[in-house]
């Protein structure tokens, strides 16, 4: 039904993937598989509602339409097990920024809050710039994924401890934690009374046949309330531009101080379009989710069989959730930087440095694969002969 290797031109948009490039690879002249959104088209449901709405030509200050909330709380009771009430739920302008709101509103300057890197970067930023103390809890990696290192986490605990920022499923590892990964998470939390948050932007991108996602604060009484999580249509829809997301807090206490902290500074409220996006997408999105789950997929098996067959010193990790694929490139013998460098040189590839990500990225990078096969097929052939002259 839809054409995912339909390619669109992107350049002059202000796309940040192109628009970086120059910046970050040293030349423009890459294929940039590194932002985190989608070559695809952002789907027509999307677009037609937006289309729909400029029909009238006053675009005023606007509430959420009526809609907004229910179909959420749909979506999310439908596809995650998760029934939720109405007062839990709230509009959340970009869930990087809710992460600096959380930060500023649940803890004060100087409290520890632990990450489990390598994880996505801007995890660090929002600790560090709000002078919160950063703690590193770094996963394991087992058989081929990412795992947990409870026994390291226990160590991570201090009286100025507060908080636990989980990514729920993983970037850039791709892991769906599974419930009793979780559930074991949640009691070495609750032992030391600190507020979990946790990040599900990835909750809908689960790849097929892997476990169904599992928000945190679904693993027991004490997780519901004590968790703040964050969820959003942008990621899977194509549609980060809209900065539509939401949160979820259970416990009223926390609710109200988060709540509070949104509405002092102005920033409790959405776009036009952020409500209008958010809201076709939840009602009319699933057969496009799952066909573009079903590609992601079939892109993932593609560069998998190609790294084993033709670059078998690029190792992948398989992602059970996201377009996003970890790559260890350690059989290379480059440093970091040494690697992005190759990569964006003499490969012509703009990908994810892996050290952003933390301690445990060294040596790797982070490949986007949401983009057109035969981009895809183009970018691993380059990939081929750089490395065939080492």
């Amino acid at each position: 039904m839809y054409n995912f290797d339909e390619i669109t031109d992107r350049r002059n948009t202000g796309a940040v993937k192109y628009e970086r490039c120059k910046a970050l690879f040293g030349t423009e002249d890459v294929l940039p598989l590194w932002v985190a959104d989608m070559d695809f088209k952002t789907p027509d449901f999307i677009l037609n509602a937006i289309k729909e709405r400029l029909e009238h030509p006053i675009l005023g200050y606007t509430l959420p339409p009526a809609d907004f909330f229910p179909a959420m709380q749909e979506w999310i009771s439908t596809h995650h097990n998760w029934p939720l009430k109405r007062e839990w739920l709230g509009f959340l302008p970009g869930i990087v920024p809710g992460l600096s709101f959380v930060v500023q509103s649940l803890t004060t300057a100087g409290d520890e809050i632990i990450v489990q890197p390598p994880v996505y970067y801007p995890f660090f930023n929002v600790i560090k710039n709000n002078g919160r103390e950063l703690v590193y809890n770094e996963l394991k990696e087992e058989n081929g994924r990412f795992v947990m290192d409870y026994e390291n986490l226990e160590k991570c605990f201090s009286k100025k401890t507060k908080m636990l920022i989980l990514c729920n499923p993983h970037n850039p590892g791709g892991r769906v934690w599974t419930t009793n990964e979780l559930k074991k998470l949640a009691d070495i939390c609750e032992k030391h009374n600190i507020t979990v948050v946790s990040d599900e932007i990835h909750a809908d991108m689960v790849l097929p046949g892997n476990t169904a996602h599992t928000p945190f604060a679904t693993v027991s009484e004490w997780a519901e309330n004590h968790t703040v999580t964050f969820m959003a249509p942008t990621k899977v829809f194509n549609m980060p531009g809209l900065i539509s997301s939401c949160y979820i807090i259970p416990n009223a206490e926390l609710r109200n101080k988060f709540a509070e902290f949104l509405e002092a500074s102005e920033m409790n409220a959405g776009n036009i379009f952020a409500y209008i996006g958010a809201v076709a997408a939840y009602t009319q999105g699933e057969t496009w989710r799952k066909e573009m789950l079903k590609y992601v997929q079939g892109n993932v098996n593609y560069i998998s069989d190609f790294l084993k067959n033709e670059i078998p010193a690029i190792v992948p990790m398989i992602p059970e959730a996201s377009f996003l694929v970890w790559l260890d490139c350690k059989n290379l013998g480059m440093e970091t930087d040494e690697l992005h460098r190759f990569l964006s040189l003499q490969a012509g590839l703009g990908l994810n440095k892996g050290t952003i990500f933390g301690p445990g990225g060294e040596y790797h990078l982070r490949l986007n694969v949401a983009t057109p096969r035969p981009i895809l097929a183009q970018a691993m052939e380059q990939l081929k002969e750089a490395v065939s002259k080492l």
